[in-house]
């Protein structure tokens, strides 16, 4: 593998060129300090991850740690798996950060930075969560659109919020302005979704429409309680609003001079025909994408797409197509893109319908792919049954291994499981276990993760280990007992990073909130 000094780092940075950074650090040490606009890959979820934010294998890929031996680790992974021009950052971020070189903390920060940007200059009408309860208390003629992810809004939401996922607004468009007597206030759970829904709607021509100030963490820290559990789900647009999003979406697309790209373009790409990196990315829920779908794109619902850029847009300079059911939804997710700078973007002509309509294929059915790489690991390993686990668990010479995400180690795992990271594996277990010949059973939620933990272990010569074939979830099926919480841990559990919104804490959702406003301070 080669290496690159930061300053050839941040010369190709500031290039045109297609290329990748990733930083191969648990989420959490990326969450804490990032080299800026670098996509987070941890070294764990590289087999899962690689091929959709990396389609091309020639693409030059960067990776850098802390300035220790992870991503030499991560580098020797990608070459491995076939990609050819992989580099390590000497010395790290460590040695970026001594160069007095640009670092970031948070996750999604170009997206967050952009929202903020969006708020300032386009002065984004929003109301307090003190004015939002007056008017509730007063039976006040309005309509409260949450536009976070269906799975966000099932856990809670602003009393009577409807869910309308960020991307589905132009659908509404046209039926909100037939009430222009309703005031509509669009909420997220901090700011950027509310802030970019609003301005949406707002530059569609909608001028009843406010955002709620700092979503649903605001209301809390307001002292107002949420509705739990809302068991309603999110409504169709009506039909008309549907039938009249697309000319709004074509008056859009001609003010803003998006660009369109034909069926064939996208066929001579996903035949590899194309070359350089494209991304096919679908803004339509999870279930319209999987009632038919382009073969090679990936499903990311607009107001995801618009809110975690740097999540699936690994390559810069890469180029993006935009596709939804007849372009409306696909045009809106274009013209925040081309806001936010992307260069190469546009929008399949007549989406998905057109697509279907003219007799091409689409796949149907959830997406069932394994990990690259996953098919050689698993044919290196032993797996063992449920049932054969069982009979020798009592065996206390047995040390088990969870290397699957902490928070499913914490909801459920083996009796007497320790969890440690697949991103520490090599670098930690031979402190825990030095003895090569110790008998270990390797565990995760689906049994995925464990296939390729095994594997390195037998490369790194422990020869006496075996893999729970299906994971938890298969001894769960099984009916056997597991155990609760992070009982044992041989990793900091930092993998994952949890939004304040989710764990309740006010003083963390008073942090995160502060630090989104100062983004582009």
């Amino acid at each position: 593998m080669s290496s690159m000094t930061c300053g050839e780092l941040a010369e190709l940075m500031a290039s045109s060129s297609l290329y990748a950074v990733f930083d191969v650090r648990e989420r959490g040490e990326y969450n804490a300090r990032q080299i800026a606009n670098a996509t987070s890959l941890p070294r764990s979820q590289i087999e899962l991850r690689i091929e959709e934010l990396v389609p091309n294998r020639n693409i030059p890929l960067v990776v850098y740690d802390e300035g220790g031996t992870r991503a030499q680790l991560a580098a020797r992974l990608l070459t491995d798996l076939g990609y050819a021009d992989v580099s390590v950052l000497d010395g790290g971020i460590a040695a970026w950060e001594r160069e007095g070189r640009p670092t970031a903390s948070g996750v999604n920060v170009p997206s967050k930075a952009f929202g903020e940007k969006v708020q300032q200059e386009h002065a984004v009408p929003d109301i307090s969560p003190r004015e939002l309860k007056q008017l509730l208390d007063a039976n006040t003629e309005i309509l409260i659109l949450d536009v976070r992810t269906p799975e966000e809004y099932g856990r809670f939401c602003i009393p009577g919020g409807l869910n309308v996922p960020g991307g589905d607004l132009v659908l509404w468009a046209e039926a909100l302005r037939q009430k222009p007597e309703t005031k509509v206030i669009v909420n997220c759970a901090g700011r950027t979704r509310s802030i970019i829904g609003t301005a949406a709607l707002r530059r569609l021509g909608l001028t009843n429409v406010l955002e709620l100030s700092n979503g649903t963490m605001g209301w809390l820290l307001a002292g107002y309680d949420l509705e739990t559990n809302p068991n309603r789900k999110g409504p169709r647009a009506p039909e008309n609003s549907q039938a009249r999003a697309l000319g709004l979406a074509m008056k859009l697309a001609e003010e803003e001079m998006i660009a369109w790209t034909s069926a064939e373009s996208i066929l001579e790409i996903s035949t590899g025909k194309g070359g350089g990196v494209t991304y096919i990315i679908d803004v339509r829920s999870e279930s319209e994408f999987e009632s038919g779908r382009i073969a090679g794109s990936i499903n990311v619902p607009g107001g995801q797409a618009v809110q975690r850029t740097d999540d699936f847009i690994a390559v810069k300079n890469a180029k993006v197509i935009f596709v939804s059911h007849r372009s409306a939804r696909a045009v809106m997710a274009a013209y925040w893109y081309k806001k936010m700078g992307f260069r190469d973007v546009s929008v399949l002509q007549g989406g998905i319908q057109s697509w279907f309509e003219s007799g091409r294929t689409l796949v149907r059915g959830p997406e069932q792919k394994y990990p690259l790489g996953y098919e050689r690991a698993k044919s290196a390993v032993r797996l063992r049954k449920t049932a054969e686990i069982q009979r020798v668990l009592p065996d206390s010479s047995v040390t088990i291994l969870d290397v699957g995400v902490s928070l499913d180690y914490q909801a459920a795992h083996l009796p007497g499981a320790k969890w440690i990271s697949r991103v520490w594996l090599e670098l930690r277990l031979p402190r825990e276990l030095p003895d090569e010949g110790s008998p270990i059973l390797v565990t995760c939620h689906d049994g995925v993760q464990s296939v390729f933990a095994a594997r390195t272990l037998a490369e790194r010569g422990y020869f006496n280990v075996s893999v729970l074939e299906g994971g938890v979830e298969a001894w769960q099926a099984a009916g056997f007992e597991t155990e609760k919480g992070l009982t044992v841990c041989w990793s900091e559990p930092i993998d994952v990073v949890l939004s304040p919104s989710i764990t309740g804490d006010k003083e963390a959702m008073q942090r995160y909130l502060d630090w989104e406003v100062k983004l582009t301070r």
